[in-house]
């Protein structure tokens, strides 16, 4: 025995000289370490390896660390560096007042955007559980027989349930292997990945009510030409049908401006069904009833940036939200790996209870009456090894899929950038060409009047001139749209809104912090 307590006090300066440094204050605590009893001594012995071994153990399975991605220089279509057009917000992007109602509304009564931030609220809770892991897990239990009892054990100090008890249980697991750590980190990347998803679902919002606001304006355009077209095709059919009683023209000219008539009637109907089910849609984004949607600039109105830069393609890796998801998941999944591993050894836990206990309600207070016992528990897994064993096979393919995920979101990044940058140069030299295209067609319609009104040339000629300008301008307002849209796709496949201008750190983007100034 003596022999044994001389180890222990050895191991204690050991361990002591660990953690603090060698001073009078420490020396001071040894000695009187030392002047304890013996029993005494062993149970704080005990409590202090248990600490160091907390302290020092290292968790299981692998640390995470950020794969390696291949990223270009510059963006395929931009060779220069610039600041890039995602550091904007929004309402510096889009400066329509209604669009920027519109989004406001969307932001605070949008359903997607509300799941999305309780499930935020959800991991929250869950990590707070998580952390709640690591401390004593104590319970109190009692009991009281009220309706009396028929027998039974009835000795003092001694719980059964014919006496009046009342206990604290403490249960505590050591983290000697991790397994708490490894899934604490687990809880806290699921937590930050549901934080960027969120985020996601904010810039896809903004975005969708864009594109569908910018939809709504090229229907409006698109319905005044048509109905241009339809007054001007019942002004060629009056003049035909007079012309058919002269004997000018036959009937067939007359049926060929009926039909084109109809076209342009058909072309209302389609626009403005697509209007309302439009207007639907936006309802629906900012969380109302389908109803009428106000407009206060028009199509051609709306304000187009004279340079839309991308920055730097690192950026997007620390900037775009399903990407920072993406690899909050590999993070967790990582992490489940040294989890799953740490269960596979021994769980080692303190475990205790301390009470009082009497067969009568009146001596529970006396001595004699109390009860209690402290020591260490193990579980170590048995028949289930093996089944254990696979469990941590199936970590670390689920780890393996989340970083193909998180590659494939990258690279899906990149494509949609690169796309809506060559979106946005084709459609600007589309839009030109097809100005210039009107502007030609508008000249040869007031060409082909003349020369009909100077008996040159039949009107079929002015009823193609008159076709092929209003397809044209219909044209110029879909290439329009599409110039505004690529834009705005740009904005959100950059991850745009999320950086304050000139800030280093990301912006939170949530409802409250979205709305401008």
């Amino acid at each position: 025995m003596s022999l044994y307590l001389k180890f222990s006090d050895q191991l204690f300066a050991m361990v002591a000289s660990v953690f603090t440094r060698p001073t009078e204050a420490s020396d001071s605590r040894y000695r009187t370490f030392l002047a304890t009893k013996p029993e005494h001594r062993q149970s704080l012995l005990l409590l202090l390896l248990c600490s160091s071994l907390l302290v020092t153990s290292c968790a299981m399975g692998p640390d995470y660390s950020r794969p390696q991605i291949d990223v270009a220089q510059n963006y395929r279509l931009t060779p220069t560096e610039g600041r890039s057009i995602a550091n904007l917000r929004w309402w510096e992007l889009l400066k329509d007042e209604k669009l920027q109602l519109l989004i406001d509304q969307a932001l605070q009564g949008n359903k997607d955007l509300k799941q999305a931030a309780a499930s935020v609220e959800e991991l929250q809770a869950r990590l707070r559980i998580s952390n709640m892991d690591f401390i004593p897990n104590v319970n109190i239990e009692g009991n009281a027989p009220a309706l009396g009892t028929m027998g039974g054990f009835s000795r003092p100090g001694f719980p059964t349930p014919y006496n009046y008890f009342g206990q604290t249980i403490l249960n505590w697991e050591l983290d000697i292997w991790g397994r708490l750590r490894r899934a604490n980190e687990a809880a806290r990347a699921d937590l930050l990945a549901q934080e960027e998803n969120r985020r996601a679902v904010v810039l896809t919002l903004v975005s969708s009510v864009a594109q569908s606001y910018f939809d709504l304006l090229q229907f409006d355009m698109q319905l005044d030409i048509a109905h241009h077209a339809l007054s001007s095709w019942d002004e060629s059919i009056a003049i035909s049908r007079a012309q058919l009683q002269g004997g000018l023209i036959s009937r067939l000219d007359l049926d060929q401006f009926e039909a084109e008539r109809a076209r342009a009637a058909a072309q209302v109907a389609e626009l403005e069904r697509q209007i309302i089910q439009k207007e639907n849609e936006l309802s629906v984004l900012t969380g109302k009833n389908p109803t009428s949607v106000l407009r206060k600039q028009s199509l051609n109105e709306q304000l187009i940036p004279p340079e839309v830069p991308a920055g730097l393609p690192s950026e997007l890796l620390q900037r775009r939200p399903d990407i920072l998801q993406a690899e909050q998941t590999l993070k967790a999944a990582t992490a489940r790996i040294g989890a799953a591993k740490a269960a596979r050894f021994p769980r080692i836990s303190l475990t205790g209870f301390l009470g009082l206990s009497s067969p009568a309600l009146s001596g529970l207070l006396d001595s004699g009456s109390e009860f209690g016992v402290g020591g260490f528990g193990l579980a170590a897994p048995l028949l289930n090894s093996q089944s254990l064993g696979f469990e941590q096979r199936a970590a670390e393919a689920q780890a393996r899929q989340a970083l193909a995920k998180y590659e494939q979101t990258i690279l899906v990044a990149f494509k949609e950038v690169e796309d809506s940058l060559a979106a946005i140069r084709t459609a600007r030299e589309q839009y030109q060409a097809q100005q210039l295209q009107v502007e030609a067609l508008t000249s040869a319609l007031q060409t082909a009047e003349l020369r009909y009104e100077s008996g040159i040339t039949s009107y079929v000629d002015v009823l193609l001139a008159k076709r092929t300008l209003f397809d044209a301008e219909s044209a110029l307002t879909a290439t329009r749209r599409l110039h505004l849209v690529s834009i705005v796709q740009l904005y959100k496949a950059l991850g745009g809104g999320w950086l304050a201008e000139g800030a280093n750190t990301p912006l939170p983007i949530s409802t409250g912090l979205l709305h401008h100034d």
